[in-house]
C-alpha cells in the first residue's frame, strides 16, 4: 500500500481528533441534560465526590488527576444546566427576578473562571531545569532599577546586590532610573517639594558614584514607570534588559539562571522569574501565617505562571525579569496606555509573534506592603490596570495571539472582576432573610443534591489544581477583604478608563503600635449586619417552620459569609512590630570584633538593618552594649574576608553562647555590598523557605483550621475595635467637661 504523506497523515489525525471530541461532547451534553429524579441526582453527586476523594487520598497523579477533574467538571456542568433551567424566578416578579438574575450571572462568572483555570493549570509545565549561559557568548545586560520615592538605604542595598551579580563586570551595566529627582520636580513651584527633589538628586548621584552604577533621571515625569524605563532604553545599549523594582534585590545567580535561554530562541522576548517576598503581607502578618502557610502570590508564581508558560503566555510582571531590547524596540519600548505597563507590554509582544519563558526559581527577594491600606492601594492599581487592558486591548480579539494565549490573557484580566460576584454572594442571602425575596427557587433537597455537591466539588477541584500552594478558603478570604475597596475602584475605571494614574506602592513600612486600619470601618459594619441576619434566621426557623428547609439553607450561606467576615476583622486589626524589618534565618561563620578583641561567631539571622550573632564566649561583657564593633566574613563571591562595621544593641547570655543583636553602620559602598551579600546573595535560602511552607492540609483539616482561625480573629478584631473606641469616649468626655465649664 502507498504510504501517506506527512500532510495527509496530519490531516487524518486532526480529523480523528475532531471526531473524538465531537462524540465526547455529544455524550457529555446528553449526560448533563438527562432528566433524573432528585434521589438519582443525589446518589450521583455522592458517588462523584467519593471517587474524587479516593483519587486524592491515593495521591493519583497524571491521568488520574485528569479523571478526577473530569468527574468534577460533570457535576459543575450538571449544576449549570439545572441552575439555568429550573431555579430562576419568573419574569413577572421583577423584585425576585432582577436580584435572582444577578446572582445567576455571578455564579456563571465563577464557572467561567473555573473553566479557564482548568484550561490553564490542569497540566502545568514542570519547573524548567537550570539553563546555564555559555560563558563565551554572554550578552551585555543593562539592569534597570526604576525609583520614585524610595529611601537611599533601600536603593543602596538593591543596587549593591545588582552590581554583585555573578556576571562579567564589563558586560553588566546597572542603572538607577530616578523619577523622584526629575528636573520637573526640582523646579517645582512648591518649595518643599523642590528642595526634597534636589536633595534626593544629589544624594542618589553620590550613592551611584560610590557603588559604580549609572544614575539617570529625566526632565519630566511622563507615562510613569513605562516612561522611566523607556528613558533608560534611550541611554543604554545592552542586548538584554533586566528590570528590578527598587525593593527587589537579586541573588548572585540571577543572570546566570536567565540569560542563557535567549541563546535558544531568537524570538524570545522575556524570561520572567517569581517575586519572592521576605516580609509578610498584611493578611499573613496579622493572621500570623507567614512561616507556616504559602503566601498568596505563590499560587500565581508557583502554578498559574507555569500553566501560562505551557501556552507561551507567561507575562511580564514588572520586575525580576530579563527582556530583549530588540523585541522591545519592535514595539517602541514599554507600553504605557494602562497603569499595568508590564502585562500590557507582554500582550503587545505576544501579539507580534514573540515568545516568553517562565523560570520557577526565586532569584530575587523583595518587600510587599506592610499596612492593609497600602496593600489595598497596590491591588487597586493592579485591578484598574487590568480593566484598562480589557477595555483598550481586549485580548480575546487581539490580532496575532494564538487561541490559547487569548484564553490566558482573558483569564488574567477577567479575574479582577471578582469584586462584583463577591459582593453579590455577600448580599444575596440577605435579600431572603431581610426582605423575604425568593431569588433562588429550589427546595432544601434540591440544594443538597445540586448546590452543595457543586460547592464541594468546586473546593475539591481547587485543591487538585493548587494543592500545597493554596490552602482551603484562603482565596475566598483574600478576595473578600479586597472586594470592599476594590469594587468602587473597578467601577470607577469602567466609567472612565483613562482616569486612573500610576501610584507607587509604599516600601519598607512598619507599624510601631497595634491599631485598627484606617480603612477598616466597612468590615465591622458588614459583620454587624450579618449578626443581625443570623438572629433573623433563628427567628424565621421557629416562626415559619413550613419554610425551615429553605431558611436553613440561606442561613447556612449567611453563616459562611459571617465566618469570612469575622476572619477579616483580624486582617484589618494591624499588629504592632518592634522590628524595623523582617529577619531571615542564615547560618554563616564569621568573626566578631569589639574593643580590639576577636571572637569566633556565627551569623544566625539578618535583616537589611542588622544581624543577630552567636558568640562562642560566655564571658562576653554586657557593658559592650552601645559599643562599635565589626564582623568579618567571606562573601559568596569567594573573595577574601571582608569587614562590616556595626554597633552592639543587646547581649543575651545563653549557656556557653552569647546572643548579640547588632545594627549595621554602613560607611561606604563596600558596606552596602556586604549587607546585600548577607541578605540577598544566596537564592537557595528562598527556595528552601518556600518548600518549608508548601504542604497541603487537605479539604477537611484545612476547613477545620480555617474555622478555628476565624473564631480567634473575630475575637481579636472585636477587642481592637472596642479599644479604639476608648480614645473617642475619652475625647467626648473631655469635650463635655469643657463645655460644662
Amino acid at each position: 500500500m502507498p504510504r501517506l504523506s506527512n500532510f495527509e497523515g496530519t490531516s487524518m489525525r486532526k480529523a480523528r481528533s475532531v471526531i473524538i471530541w465531537a462524540v465526547v461532547s455529544l455524550c457529555m451534553i446528553v449526560l448533563i441534560t438527562l432528566p433524573v429524579n432528585l434521589q438519582t441526582q443525589l446518589i450521583t453527586s455522592i458517588t462523584v465526590v467519593t471517587v474524587m476523594a479516593l483519587i486524592k487520598i491515593l495521591k493519583g497523579e497524571g491521568t488520574w488527576r485528569l479523571v478526577a477533574l473530569a468527574f468534577g467538571t460533570s457535576i459543575v456542568l450538571r449544576y449549570v444546566y439545572w441552575r439555568t433551567t429550573n431555579t430562576l424566578p419568573p419574569l413577572n416578579q421583577p423584585e425576585n427576578f432582577i436580584p435572582g438574575l444577578l446572582l445567576y450571572l455571578a455564579e456563571m462568572y465563577s464557572v467561567a473562571m473555573l473553566a479557564l483555570s482548568l484550561f490553564i493549570v490542569a497540566t502545568p509545565l514542570p519547573s524548567r531545569p537550570s539553563r546555564a549561559a555559555n560563558p563565551g557568548r554572554l550578552p551585555h545586560v543593562d539592569v534597570f532599577v526604576p525609583s520614585y520615592n524610595e529611601d537611599a538605604g533601600l536603593l543602596g542595598n538593591t543596587l549593591a546586590a545588582a552590581k554583585a551579580m555573578d556576571y562579567p563586570a564589563e558586560k553588566l551595566h546597572v542603572w538607577l532610573l530616578d523619577d523622584g529627582g526629575t528636573l520637573q520636580k526640582r523646579n517645582s513651584g512648591k518649595l518643599l517639594e523642590a528642595q526634597a527633589a534636589a536633595a534626593r538628586h544629589i544624594e542618589l548621584k553620590q550613592l551611584c558614584d560610590d557603588l559604580d552604577v549609572h544614575y539617570l533621571t529625566r526632565d519630566r515625569n511622563e507615562h510613569a514607570k513605562a516612561g522611566n524605563l523607556n528613558n533608560g532604553m534611550k541611554h543604554s545599549t545592552g542586548e538584554l534588559i533586566a528590570v528590578f523594582d527598587a525593593d527587589h534585590a537579586p541573588a548572585r545567580d540571577f543572570l546566570l539562571e536567565t540569560v542563557g535561554y535567549f541563546e535558544d530562541d531568537p524570538k524570545l522576548f522575556l524570561v520572567q522569574t517569581p517575586h519572592f517576598f521576605i516580609n509578610p503581607d498584611p493578611l499573613e502578618r496579622n493572621l500570623r501565617t507567614f512561616d507556616k502557610m504559602p503566601s498568596e502570590n505563590e499560587m500565581f508564581y508557583g502554578i498559574i505562571q507555569r500553566g501560562l508558560d505551557k501556552w507561551n503566555a507567561a507575562f511580564f510582571c514588572g520586575s525580576a525579569a530579563v527582556l530583549s531590547r530588540k523585541a522591545l524596540e519592535s514595539q517602541n519600548g514599554f507600553s504605557g496606555i494602562s497603569i499595568t505597563e508590564d502585562c500590557e507590554t507582554a500582550l503587545a509582544l505576544h501579539g507580534s509573534g514573540w515568545n516568553s519563558i517562565y523560570v520557577d526559581k526565586p532569584l530575587i527577594a523583595g518587600l510587599q506592603p506592610a499596612t492593609f491600606a497600602s496593600f489595598i492601594g497596590q491591588r487597586s492599581r493592579w485591578a484598574q490596570g487590568m480593566m484598562q487592558i480589557l477595555r483598550f486591548r481586549f485580548p480575546l480579539l487581539k490580532r496575532g495571539l494564538t487561541i490559547p494565549q487569548r484564553f490566558c490573557y482573558m483569564s488574567s484580566t477577567l479575574f479582577w472582576l471578582f469584586p462584583f460576584p463577591r459582593t453579590i454572594f455577600l448580599f444575596a442571602p440577605l435579600f431572603y432573610l431581610f426582605f423575604d425575596l425568593e431569588i433562588f427557587t429550589a427546595s432544601g433537597g434540591e440544594f443538597l443534591a445540586y448546590t452543595l455537591a457543586y460547592m464541594l466539588v468546586n473546593l475539591m477541584m481547587q485543591n487538585y489544581l493548587y494543592g500545597s500552594f493554596r490552602w482551603p478558603w484562603i482565596s475566598e478570604l483574600y478576595e473578600y477583604v479586597q472586594t470592599v475597596h476594590l469594587l468602587p475602584a473597578v467601577v470607577s475605571v469602567m466609567l472612565n478608563p483613562r482616569k486612573p494614574t500610576f501610584k507607587v506602592t509604599a516600601k519598607d513600612e512598619s507599624i510601631a503600635v497595634s491599631r485598627l486600619s484606617e480603612i477598616s470601618r466597612p468590615f465591622f459594619v458588614i459583620f454587624a449586619v450579618q449578626i443581625v441576619a443570623l438572629i433573623i434566621t433563628i427567628y424565621k426557623i421557629y416562626a415559619e417552620p413550613y419554610k425551615a428547609d429553605v431558611t436553613l439553607v440561606v442561613g447556612g450561606w449567611n453563616v459562611i459569609n459571617l465566618i469570612m467576615a469575622g476572619c477579616a476583622l483580624g486582617v484589618v486589626s494591624e499588629r504592632g512590630e518592634r522590628a524595623l524589618s523582617r529577619r531571615v534565618r542564615v547560618n554563616r561563620r564569621c568573626e566578631f570584633g569589639v574593643n580590639g578583641k576577636w571572637y569566633a561567631a556565627s551569623i544566625e539571622d539578618v535583616s537589611v538593618h542588622g544581624a543577630r550573632l552567636h558568640i562562642f564566649n560566655k564571658q562576653l561583657d554586657e557593658m559592650l552594649v552601645g559599643a562599635l564593633g565589626e564582623i568579618r566574613f567571606r562573601p559568596y563571591s569567594g573573595a577574601e574576608l571582608e569587614t562590616l562595621p556595626l554597633i552592639v544593641r543587646n547581649i543575651e547570655p545563653s549557656g556557653d553562647i552569647s546572643n548579640v543583636g547588632c545594627q549595621y553602620v554602613p560607611k561606604s559602598a563596600l558596606d552596602h555590598r556586604l549587607i546585600a551579600d548577607l541578605m540577598f546573595a544566596n537564592s537557595d535560602q528562598w527556595t528552601e523557605f518556600q518548600a518549608s511552607r508548601r504542604r497541603n492540609p487537605g479539604l477537611i483539616r484545612g476547613t477545620i483550621w480555617f474555622l478555628g482561625l476565624s473564631l480567634y480573629q473575630t475575637s481579636r478584631g472585636l477587642i481592637y475595635f472596642f479599644r479604639s473606641m476608648r480614645p473617642e469616649r475619652e475625647a467626648q468626655q473631655k469635650a463635655a467637661k469643657v463645655n460644662a465649664g
